[in-house]
């Protein structure tokens, strides 16, 4: 005859293999569902002004101040097994070293389908500085927006809704008045 701890132990280990197995498929389906969203980035100016680092008292270092239009339809990315999306934009250029930079300006997490088309006017939420301190004879940077889709069971999955098409300039630094 069996205990009742030995049939508690044998009901217990069948749920929790039904479980894993359908967490597996669920995670496993994710996999099926190729979303393709549609959205389209817009520069509409960029500044370059000096100022102080917080970090350093005497030391000068110069600031960009991007404004962006963002038009995208997300809608294909949400369906059952969507948490939340991660939206950012990102700006992509290489210093006069030579050092591939890519820094998030801005942000924004969506977490309903309703919620999903966007039509965004903005500035950069994030501060936008050189190391070097200086903007000057930087070549020009390609701002993209991406995704990072976040489900309830799977992997993270990653991707590209728009770039710009040509790079934008860093203009010369001026003094805000």
């Amino acid at each position: 005859m069996h205990s009742i701890y030995a049939r508690v132990n044998n009901v217990s280990a069948l749920l929790s293999t039904c479980t894993m197995c359908l967490l597996a498929a669920i995670a496993l389906s994710s996999f099926l569902f190729t979303a393709s969203p549609q959205g389209s980035l817009d520069i509409a100016s960029v500044q370059v002004v000096p100022g102080n680092a917080r970090r350093y008292r005497n030391k000068q270092q110069e600031f960009a101040f991007v404004n962006f239009n963002i038009t995208a339809d997300l809608t294909p990315l949400f369906n059952w097994n969507t948490k939340q999306l991660f939206l950012y934009v990102g700006a992509e250029y290489t210093n006069r070293q030579g050092a591939a930079n890519d820094v998030v300006i801005w942000d924004k997490i969506i977490r309903r389908k309703e919620d999903a088309n966007l039509t965004i006017t903005g500035r950069n939420k994030y501060v936008f500085r050189e190391h070097s301190s200086s903007f000057k004879k930087a070549p020009p940077a390609h701002y993209t927006l991406k995704y990072n889709l976040m489900p309830y069971v799977g992997a993270l999955t990653y991707g590209e809704i728009a770039r710009t098409t040509e790079p934008v300039p860093f203009p010369e630094s001026r003094e805000i008045s």
